[in-house]
Parts: structure tokens; C-alpha cells; sequence
């Protein structure tokens, strides 16, 4: 009998025993209720890593309280913890619409609205090289040539004439656009796509390509400026510009934020570092990869349907705005919930 009574357990009520673990059980109900309310993603590393270990200690805690017979109240509070743990880490997703629905409200804007510092570095080396190449080709057309690529320019260089290049402007495709905005959207995508992976080698390429495609662009304003028509190349650009730009503006962001990572891990080691910051470019680069289709459809096909210059510059502002708003403006949200 006394061999019995040394090894009952010392905690025999309800008051006791809920003192010597309530913290764990608390801490798993606040977890449990971030994925409930917003999705696995709010979760840090380390409360990810927490999470089986404290639905572990919970499920022995039940059991305890089960073989012990303690208040009637613990017992079902823990049942409950337990099978919501239980459905978070081994229950499968409820609709694969909903994880779409997440990705186009929550996951996608809030990575690229983290991402504003290096979007903005991004952007300022754009205009730099389009200021520097808009400079250089208007004081000297040869450096023209030096910039942008003869297959690329396709006959928009500083010795064509004014109607020649009024009519790359205006001029319709109406056989084959479906393909035609296909290319332009492999194009571009590989551009993108380049300027986020180059980002591993300590950001430095990734900079410099989102430099050269402000050059080419600054290039190319100044020859239709210099024959009169940089209103209407600007017009002829926003259209699909604004989205097309900014798509490879926030891939060399993506790209910034893995080569700093990798160069600047801060307190947390360097393959920690990359694993955060690898998360949240990556779902930044699908959004890019979607953003480019829309660039695509409106190059290929909008922009030779639009004709008018101050249509094409409404659409391509109008667009501008949406990924402003959508960004910046519901992104910012919650990737602000998400830091808390």
C-alpha cells in the first residue's frame, strides 16, 4: 500500500495540476487560433517547430486527467485542444479553392507589400539607368546601339524616320496576336525569372539587370523623343508598361531579398536567413509570373486593339493603380497582422 502511494502522481486536483501546465496550453491555443483565423503561414519557425511538441505534452496532459478523474471541466477543455490541434497538423486542406482564394487575398500582396524596401531600391535603379540612357543617346545616338540589341530594336533606332516610327506605334496585328502575346510573355518572364535567381549571388547581377532594363528603356524613349513623338511612346508603353515593369521590378526584389539574406543573416544562421526569406520571395514570384500573363495579354493584344493615346495612358494608369491598391493597400494589411 505505501509502495502505491510514493508512486501515485503528486499533482491530485484540478487547481494543481492545471498550475503546472496551463502555459503550455495556452500557448497552444494561441497558435491554433492564428491558423484558424489566418492560415499556417502567420506562424514563426520556431512556433511551427513548438506546434507538435505542444500538441505531445497536451494529448499527455488529457490523458492524465482522464486516468485521474479530475474536474470534469479540464477534461473537455483539453479534448477540445486536442482535436483541433489533432486537425491542424493531420487533417487535409478543405478545398483546394480555398488555398487559391488565400494566395490571391492574403498570400500574394502581403509578400510583395514585405517586400517595399528592396521594391523600392529596384525601382530607383530603373529610373537611374532609363535617366542615364535617355542623357547619353539624346547627346550621342550611338550610344544607342551599344544599349539596345539590333534584334530588339527591330528598326526603332535614331537613323528611322519620324512616319516609320510613328507607324510602329500605331500600326495593327490582326492575324496571330494569341501567339504574339505568348512570346512577349516568355520574354518577359525569363527576364523576371533571371532577375530573382541571379539574387543568390550576393544581389549584385540582379541589380545590374534591373539597371540595364532602365537603360534600354531611357534608350528607347530618347530616340522617339528626338523625333517628336515621346508622348506618344510613352502612351504606346503604359499600356502594358506599368504591370510589365513593375513585375520585374518586384522580381528583383525577390532576388534582392534572398542575396541579402544570404549576405546579411543578421542573428539567425545563414540557412535560417535564406529559408525565411526564400518563403516569401518565392509566393512574390508566382504573383510575378501572373502578373506578366495580364502584361502579356494587354502588349499583344490590348495595345493593337487601343489605338488612341490617351486610352492606352488611361488603361496602363489605371493598371498601376490596381497593383498600388491591391499591394499596398490590402497587402500591407496583412502582412502587418501576419508580423504580430
Amino acid at each position: 500500500m505505501s509502495a502505491f502511494v510514493e508512486a501515485a502522481p503528486p499533482l491530485l486536483n484540478a487547481s494543481r495540476f492545471r498550475a503546472a501546465h496551463e502555459a503550455d496550453w495556452a500557448r497552444l491555443d494561441v497558435l491554433l487560433r492564428r491558423i484558424e483565423k489566418r492560415s499556417v503561414r502567420a506562424l514563426s519557425e520556431d512556433d511551427l517547430l513548438a506546434l507538435p511538441l505542444l500538441y505531445r505534452t497536451t494529448l499527455s496532459s488529457l490523458s492524465v486527467a482522464r486516468e485521474t478523474s479530475l474536474d470534469r471541466a479540464v477534461v473537455d477543455y483539453l479534448e477540445q485542444l486536442c482535436a483541433r490541434a489533432y486537425f491542424q497538423l493531420y487533417g487535409v486542406s478543405g478545398s483546394a479553392w480555398r488555398d487559391v482564394r488565400h494566395f490571391f487575398t492574403h498570400g500574394w500582396p502581403a509578400a510583395v507589400a514585405s517586400l517595399w524596401r528592396e521594391t523600392v531600391v529596384m525601382a530607383v535603379l530603373t529610373v537611374l539607368g532609363a535617366i542615364a540612357a535617355y542623357w547619353l543617346v539624346r547627346s550621342d545616338p550611338s550610344w544607342y546601339y551599344g544599349i539596345i540589341p539590333e534584334a530588339l530594336a527591330g528598326g526603332r533606332d535614331p537613323t528611322a524616320s519620324p512616319e516609320a516610327l510613328r507607324a510602329t506605334l500605331y500600326k495593327t496585328q490582326s492575324d496571330g496576336l494569341g501567339t504574339f502575346a505568348g512570346f512577349l510573355f516568355n520574354h518577359n518572364a525569363q527576364i523576371a525569372i533571371f532577375a530573382f535567381a541571379l539574387g543568390f549571388a550576393f544581389v549584385v547581377p540582379t541589380a545590374l539587370l534591373i539597371l540595364y532594363n532602365g537603360l534600354m528603356l531611357g534608350a528607347m524613349i530618347a530616340v522617339f523623343a528626338s523625333k517628336g513623338l515621346g508622348p506618344n511612346f510613352l502612351a504606346w508603353l503604359a499600356i502594358h508598361g506599368t504591370t510589365e515593369m513593375f513585375a520585374i521590378i518586384v522580381s528583383g526584389a525577390a532576388g534582392m531579398r534572398i542575396g541579402t539574406a544570404i549576405a546579411f543573416p543578421g542573428g539567425q544562421s545563414r540557412m535560417a536567413a535564406l529559408v525565411q526569406a526564400g518563403r516569401t520571395a518565392a509566393v512574390a514570384v508566382a504573383g510575378v509570373v501572373l502578373m506578366l500573363a495580364v502584361a502579356a495579354i494587354l502588349e499583344g493584344i490590348g495595345r493593337q486593339v487601343v489605338t488612341r493615346d490617351a486610352s492606352r495612358a488611361a488603361i496602363g494608369l489605371a493598371m498601376l493603380a490596381v497593383w498600388l491598391v491591391y499591394y499596398y493597400g490590402i497587402g500591407r494589411r496583412h502582412a502587418a497582422r501576419a508580423s504580430q
